[in-house]
């Protein structure tokens, strides 16, 4: 399971940062989750529950903010988000969610039509933020 990799990922690379900053425990984890990524906000959750049990994060309160995919063309500067895409073939959605990177294959500017642009925002899943209790 995809998410259940994910939720691994973000434990141990939380529990390595709260180790080198000196801190006894985790108390707060905010994990920002990319829109392209598609993730299942809920299966990452339950995934984190279950893993935490017997670490420094076992009462960590993990918060996660969706971000939105936002775009940016290098020919005319537009700026626009997925939605105004407008994708709405499942299998591409699909695709993109597990390689970001083939965005580049079914999304034009909005504007000009290039397929030469930037994604500004809402790529992958990161660890915004972790607070815990000092040793």
């Amino acid at each position: 399971m995809h998410e259940w990799s994910l939720a691994e990922a973000v434990l141990k690379s939380s529990i390595k940062e709260a180790k080198k900053r000196n801190l006894k425990k985790l108390l707060e984890v905010k994990i920002v989750l990319g829109e392209l990524q598609a993730i299942e906000e809920e299966i990452v959750k339950f995934s984190l529950d279950s893993l935490k049990k017997g670490t420094m994060a076992e009462e960590a309160t993990f918060v996660f903010i969706n971000e939105k995919a936002t775009f940016k063309c290098r020919n005319c500067q537009n700026e626009w988000t997925l939605k105004e895409a407008n994708i709405n073939e499942e299998s591409i959605k699909e695709s993109i969610h597990f390689v970001p990177e083939v965005v580049h294959s079914f999304i034009r500017c909005t504007r000009c039509g290039s397929p030469d642009f930037e994604v500004v925002e809402g790529r992958g899943i990161y660890i915004d933020e972790i607070t815990g209790e000092d040793l």
